[in-house]
């Protein structure tokens, strides 16, 4: 067991640290334009040394889908909502000065964009949660439902996350001052407001920005192979671990971006509506970003 999900651990970081990278001539295996059956032996060959014979899933399968993977999620959408009202209750939202200098911060396309990437992925996250506890709404047609749903949300969503990543990759990239950011959780374990380390994205976004967009890439893609497009049974069963492993990050990083954009900054929203972020917030919340 435990050297399976070594193996479904390894294999995820291949996924997405190399999704989209072309395989050699050799083997005759390009990710980009394969079938779902000539990426999967691609997978099992890099695997093969690691792992063994995929067959080895099919107890760990198993277990994950009737006994973990559920009690993950929940724990998901019960502590992580739970800490963040307790934050509230404890710390508040931080509240900045609106009727000074605005600083133009979001463009018109990036906030279309956003708000197509926020819909989808919720409609992602609501329906992938129903597929999750399926059994508990009783499963048939409403399930069903969600499921497709969910696929056609996956289509959706990857238009936006596409774009995202373009428009916002060079500011998405790691900083030095990232690191002082996390280590301080970004100042919202302090009702005092002093400038914290953060260009036009703090640490939490990038984190979130990359989980998003690359880890929503390999989503898609297992998705896809889960949904029956062509592959064998052993392939489905460790896609469907990957995607839930990375879904129940997603999951976690999205309650969060929803606490923080909605409660944990008063007026957060209005950047995403308008375009502008007061002076008084990009210079506590955003002091290493430059603007004229």
């Amino acid at each position: 067991m435990q050297r399976g999900i070594l193996s479904v651990f390894l294999l995820t970081i291949i996924l997405v640290a190399g999704f989209g990278v072309e395989v050699s001539a050799r083997e005759g295996l390009a990710i980009s334009g394969l079938s779902a059956g000539s990426t999967a032996d691609y997978y099992k060959s890099v695997m093969g040394n690691i792992a063994g014979n995929w067959q080895e899933y099919g107890q760990l399968f198993t277990t994950l889908q009737e006994q973990w993977f559920w009690k993950i999620f929940l724990a998901i959408i019960t502590v992580i909502p739970g800490i963040f009202l307790l934050h509230y209750i404890v710390i508040g939202a931080m509240h900045f000065s609106h009727d000074g200098e605005q600083i133009y911060f979001f463009t018109l396309l990036n906030r279309i964009v956003h708000v197509i990437a926020a819909i989808s992925l919720t409609l992602l996250v609501i329906t992938g949660l129903l597929t999750i506890f399926g059994s508990v709404f009783g499963g048939g047609s409403f399930i069903r439902s969600a499921r497709t749903v969910h696929l056609v949300s996956a289509i959706v969503f990857v238009i936006p996350c596409f774009l995202m990543f373009i428009m916002w990759f060079k500011d998405m990239l790691p900083r030095l001052y990232d690191i002082s950011w996390m280590l301080m959780l970004g100042g919202y374990l302090s009702r005092e407001k002093k400038p914290v380390p953060a260009g036009k994205f703090n640490g939490g976004q990038k984190m979130y920005f990359w989980f998003a967009t690359i880890g929503g890439a390999v989503m898609a893609y297992t998705g896809y192979i889960i949904w029956g497009f062509g592959a064998n049974l052993d392939t489905i069963r460790l896609y469907t671990i990957i995607h839930n492993f990375l879904g129940a990050v997603i999951v976690a990083f999205y309650l969060t971006h929803v606490y923080m954009a909605v409660f944990a900054i008063a007026g957060s929203l209005e950047s995403m509506k308008t375009g502008y972020k007061s002076k008084d917030e990009v210079d506590i919340l955003h002091s290493r970003y430059e603007y004229s």
